[in-house]
């Protein structure tokens, strides 16, 4: 198995690609065909039958193997909500470190698969990512209209209380209910 440090540049030079020869739609429907129903079918399976248990399985195992140094937090109500903060994501943490920025919103890519995927479940997301590898994700069934936590309210690790969070002109791109407000949906 490759690691992320193995395959992490290789992915976002690929995503910049895919958008620049095919636009935003062809990005969007490779996230959609190649990764989220493909290459993490193991992972549908897993939340489609076990819901939030499911849930914490897959990302307790995946988080722990991509980020040994424990750079993010999961938290969770069973049966409720299954909220993630990740303080230092190892993927984009990578890229920063080693001036491998070359799609202009690698972070993308997490809602790119997993938004789809969780909708089909019958579970809808609440998300921000900052583009310093920090993020939040807060899962609901969809059937819950319950509004995301404000920051801090729930969560001690919440990854939106961290010094750099929003610091220095950082710019925040969220999704209320598995939408962002540019319009585009994690579909």
């Amino acid at each position: 198995m490759l690691g992320t440090y193995d395959f992490c540049g290789y992915y976002e030079w690929t995503f910049d690609w895919l958008e620049r020869e095919g636009g935003q739609q062809l990005l969007l429907d490779y996230w959609v065909e190649s990764i989220s129903n493909d290459s993490q079918r193991h992972a549908r399976e897993l939340i489609f039958r076990d819901g939030f248990a499911g849930m914490l399985e897959y990302w307790g195992h995946t988080l722990a193997e991509e980020s040994p140094d424990l750079g993010y937090t999961i938290t969770h109500r069973p049966d409720e909500v299954v909220r993630f903060d990740m303080q230092d994501c190892p993927s984009k943490g990578f890229l920063i470190r080693n001036g491998l920025e070359q799609h202009h919103d690698y972070c993308d890519h997490c809602v790119g698969w997993i938004g789809p995927m969780l909708e089909d479940a019958g579970f809808t997301l609440d998300h921000a990512h900052n583009h310093r590898a920090q993020c939040w994700w807060e899962i609901r069934r969809a059937t819950d209209l319950t509004p995301a936590s404000a920051p801090g309210e729930l969560y001690a690790q919440d990854a939106r209380l961290l010094p750099g969070w929003s610091a220095d002109g950082a710019t925040i791109d969220t999704w209320v209910r598995s939408t962002d407000p540019l319009g585009k949906t994690s579909q």
